[in-house]
């Protein structure tokens, strides 16, 4: 069975003294149902789990919002009391039945003493269709995503997460350990994190399993579109769908996705797949300040696609074509990496809950930086390289005109970090950058944060007071 960090969450909110009902988003098929019946499992909880696809005509009770009938009504179904001590409500495909979306209000407001969990994919689709909406303030939220690298490790090769989770940039890795995780990390970005393709490649290990089970997934979404998507809306769903994994890190322009259908409607449905999270926007931000939302330009963005596996799948990307990655150019090889970074930098809780990207256009020359992210007082410019090297002039344009003070640069090569000067001429003056670049192998994007947070806490020691002026006057 795969094992989920999000557990740890689940773990924490079923503590809670004054829990709200908790929504699991999060695309289909990433293993929200099989989370909460392992987290139950466990923990030799009493699950009462109700798949709301199969039993359609308990909307109309659930419309009376009503508490008291409902739970007679679901106890009667299952053969289980709710009212059993250590025991948890699971209310699974909810945006089949809309009602049970308000009736979450209810069961904050009187019946605190019952751990409620509903899950639900394109959740979205379901609310553009009703007039009422999100029962905000009471429930709470979770997102999951595809399994990350580190979780795929932990399921095909465990010895190795011990050397993922006590990275330091203090210690150098072994280089053994270091190329071992390089070939886990090649693996990853044809499996992919839909726990189906990861369970199915420790089982077989054939490549050829996974690309069936990707297929079925990409059929399953489709299918999901007619359910749930006005019928208007359907071949342009299905087209941008397949469209947007070969978009990724462009900027995202109309006219390249459809010039069959008006600009209002492909942007419709790029909302709809977005709010899904079945794919990501990456917002250029002009980065002046914090927080970064407040400078966005809105009509300016990138996409990452919900899933690397799937993507590569839907590019036609197969195991002989990745596996010369990167030590031979690829057509998308740098939106490979791209997507790899994004995909996990949009799962770390202790990250902005969004991503951003510079661009800077100039006569002269163009600088864009892939990613750009805060954290406490730093505005941290990010740049993806998918080899071993690579120009960093678009992160030294950034740097000169933000002042930066520390940059990270996600590669091939081994964690460390380093002095860089950097000086070019601007029409009448001369310019100056001098900040710390992190270097980082790719597969260490989960540790950003704990590294970042390692070094402002003075590891290493040697000009900490130039990247954290505030914690050298401490």
């Amino acid at each position: 069975m795969l094992n989920r960090f999000a557990e740890t969450y689940l773990e924490t909110w079923f503590k809670k003294s004054n829990r709200k009902p908790l929504v699991l988003r999060g695309a289909r098929q990433v293993g929200k149902s099989t989370l909460v019946r392992e987290f139950a499992r466990k923990r030799k909880i009493n699950l009462i789990e109700i798949n709301l696809e199969r039993h359609l005509y308990l909307d109309d009770i659930f419309k009376t919002l009503d508490i008291d009938i409902a739970l007679r009504e679901i106890e009667a179904l299952c053969g289980i009391s709710a009212s059993l001590p250590n025991t948890l409500l699971f209310l699974d495909e909810i945006q089949s039945t809309p009602h049970a979306i308000q009736l979450l209000r209810y069961f904050f407001e009187e019946k605190k003493e019952l751990p409620v969990i509903a899950a639900g994919s394109l959740l979205e689709f379901t609310l553009a269709d009703h007039s009422f909406s999100m029962p905000v303030g009471r429930i709470e939220y979770m997102h999951l995503g595809p399994l990350t690298f580190t979780e795929f490790i932990a399921a095909v090769e465990p010895s190795l997460t011990r050397y993922v989770e006590s990275f330091s940039i203090t210690t150098p890795l072994p280089l053994t350990a270091h190329e071992k995780l390089l070939k886990r990390q090649r693996e990853y970005i044809l499996v992919g994190g839909m726990p189906e393709a990861v369970k199915i490649w420790c089982d077989s290990g054939s490549i050829r399993d996974v690309s069936d089970i990707h297929r079925s997934i990409a059929e399953t979404y489709q299918d999901d579109f007619s359910k749930y998507a006005r019928s208007h809306q359907l071949a342009l769903m299905q087209r941008v769908f397949r469209i947007i994994p070969r978009m990724i890190g462009q900027k995202v322009k109309y006219s390249n996705i459809s010039r069959e259908h008006p600009s209002k409607n492909i942007k419709d449905a790029l909302e709809l797949l977005t709010k899904a999270k079945i794919c990501h926007k990456v917002y250029h931000s002009h980065c002046s300040g914090l927080p970064l939302n407040a400078d966005v330009k809105e009509t300016v963005y990138k996409l990452l696609f919900m899933d690397i596996g799937i993507m590569n799948h839907i590019c036609g990307n197969d195991w002989t074509y990745l596996q010369s990655f990167p030590d031979h150019e690829l057509v998308n090889e740098g939106a490979i990496a791209e997507q790899f970074i994004g995909q996990h930098l949009l799962s770390v809780q202790a990250l902005s809950p969004s991503l951003h990207y510079w661009v800077r256009q100039a006569k002269t020359s163009n600088a864009e930086v892939d990613y750009v992210i805060s954290q406490g007082p730093l505005i941290i410019p990010i740049e993806v390289k998918s080899g071993k090297s690579g120009s960093l002039k678009s992160l030294q344009q950034f740097a000169i005109k933000k002042n930066t003070r520390l940059a990270v640069r996600f590669d091939l090569n081994p964690g460390n970090i380093q002095d860089v000067s950097h000086q070019i001429n601007s029409e009448s003056r001369i310019e100056h950058a001098n900040y710390k670049l992190l270097s980082l192998p790719l597969y260490l994007a989960e540790k950003l944060p704990d590294i970042l947070n390692e070094i402002r806490a003075g590891l290493p020691p040697n000009g900490m007071d130039m990247i954290f002026p505030e914690a050298a006057k401490g």
